[in-house]
């Protein structure tokens, strides 16, 4: 792992492999390692022929934290990945995020179209327009003296998560306190680059893959079966479902 200033925030990343370059956003609570070294995205890829680029979000893995909820804003923490292609003199990539990474990468996109060649966004359907519900519970839930204190099922899998990556409690809730900025559908319809929506057939908490692939104009929908949230995230059906993706995009 590097690193390299932010604008003031230091952010630790990966760049590892040679070739076409993607840049990799994992979700919240994990880090590089554990979304993607751990569950060998970073070796399915460099051996696919391709540079890989990851970084840990801030507040997360290797990466300053911060305990100001207001320095948490998804377009905020775009800009931190786009800094990073700019340290790296990279002009295009294909982008993949998983779950809050996915919609970072939304922001991404948004904000820096002529710096997106496709993207993929795993681990968040519909849920990425409706907005993700119980923040504050999720909060509350990494704030608790002990994870036994915990009552929401879906908000302990997520204190469990953060303890099992080693992961800063209190940057975490500060995170998932900050701004809760919602993607507009209207920006979605607006994409103009290849999209991959890749979901768990089991995912409650990402909502419906093929709703949100519905409402992008150039979206291919991939149904990660028999996988849930947590567990889709190094499924073989969505790395196939991936390669074949980049193979097929123009």
């Amino acid at each position: 792992m590097h690193s390299f200033d932010s604008d003031g925030v230091r952010i630790a990343y990966l760049d590892e492999g040679h070739g076409d370059p993607i840049l990799l956003i994992h979700g919240f609570a994990s880090n590089v390692a554990t979304n993607w070294v751990d569950a060998q995205w970073v070796r399915t890829l460099t051996q696919d022929g391709r540079r890989v680029v990851a970084l840990d979000n801030r507040g997360h893995g290797r990466s300053e934290k911060l305990y100001d909820p207001a320095r948490y804003g998804a377009p905020e923490m775009a800009e931190d990945a786009i800094r990073l292609l700019n340290h790296l003199s990279i002009d295009r990539v294909d982008v993949m995020g998983y779950s809050m990474g996915a919609r970072i990468a939304a922001f991404l996109a948004f904000a820096h179209p002529d710096r997106v060649r496709s993207i993929v966004f795993g681990g968040l359907g519909i849920n990425m327009v409706r907005g993700m519900v119980g923040s504050g519970p999720l909060a509350a839930a990494l704030e608790a003296p002990r994870v036994e204190d915990v009552i929401n099922d879906t908000a302990r899998s997520f204190r469990v998560f953060a303890e099992q990556t080693s992961s800063d409690l209190k940057a975490l809730a500060a995170c998932m306190r900050g701004p809760r900025e919602k993607v507009p559908r209207e920006k979605l319809a607006e994409l103009a680059v290849p999209v991959l929506v890749a979901v768990g057939s089991g995912d409650v908490i990402g909502g419906s893959g093929a709703a949100l692939a519905e409402l992008i104009p150039n979206a291919q929908f991939l149904d990660i079966k028999g996988r849930d949230h947590m567990k889709a995230v190094g499924d073989k059906q969505f790395k196939q479902g991936v390669l074949a993706f980049f193979a097929s995009r123009p």
